[in-house]
């Protein structure tokens, strides 16, 4: 049963940055200014579980009442994180859920960044009345996806680690936006690796609607408009705001 309640809190843990808000699940706004913390090195469970009792701490979120999500990247299952994407190898097979309960003597509820990410854009963004097929793509440190078909999340969809075709290195080794960085590409360039990627999705899916979120969506007037898909194709609405909104949501659902 949903829990009654017009707040809860979002945290979002990611390979670089841990960051946090409470959020007003009507509006799906942030109520808090957000709060941030680097990962710790190797992000292993303990030190990752330390970073995210700093961040509640400083949101003064001290009632155990208010709702919390977490966001993880890795695939998540029954409360299980069965991989690790830029975190410790020791999160692979681990009980993730029931270790941040106990560590921070609360229930809470444990998903999947992108997963959580495609729940904030289709309750409180671009994906909102959509009835087909949506595809969201995160483009950052990798590549994280949510699919959406008719109002429902698919979990754990990691469309990301699609193969490329005579290459070892797979699409998000190729076409995240810290490839861009990597390798120094020019938008135009980046766009041309991203027009790879999602005319593969197209083929394989024949979504009805791309988004595309993580920070570098702020710039999608940069490289949007050099992609040509038969898929219309837009930036979210939440940006880099969608994990902490969307693990929010998630807590009271």
């Amino acid at each position: 049963m949903a829990i009654k309640t017009t707040r809860a809190v979002g945290v979002d843990i990611g390979g670089t940055g841990i960051k946090g808000a409470v959020v007003d699940l009507e509006a799906g706004a942030l109520l808090t200014d957000r709060i941030k913390v680097a990962t710790p090195q190797g992000a292993e469970p303990e030190d990752v579980l330390a970073a995210v009792k700093v961040v509640l701490e400083r949101l003064e979120v001290h009632d155990a009442d208010v709702p919390l999500g977490v966001a993880f990247p890795a695939i998540v299952t029954r409360g299980r994180t069965m991989s690790a994407a830029n975190v410790s190898d020791a999160w692979i097979g681990f009980e993730a859920e029931r270790f941040f309960e106990d560590g921070l003597g609360r229930e809470i509820h444990f998903a999947n960044d992108a997963d959580v990410a495609g729940v904030a854009e289709l309750r409180y963004g671009a994906a909102r009345g959509e009835e087909g097929l949506v595809l969201l793509t995160t483009l950052g440190t990798g590549i994280g996806t949510a699919l959406i078909h008719r109002g429902a999340l698919i979990p754990n969809s990691e469309l990301g680690h699609l193969q490329r075709a005579g290459h070892k290195k797979d699409a998000e080794a190729w076409a995240a936006y810290s490839a861009m960085e990597r390798d120094e590409l020019t938008w135009a360039q980046w766009a041309k690796r991203l027009q790879w990627y999602y005319s593969h999705l197209e083929f394989l899916l024949s979504p009805d609607l791309f988004i595309v979120g993580g920070g570098v969506s702020k710039h999608a007037d940069e490289f949007l408009p050099l992609l040509d898909l038969h898929t219309p194709i837009v930036p979210a609405v939440h940006r880099n705001n969608a994990g902490i909104i969307g693990a929010a949501a998630l807590a009271v659902s």
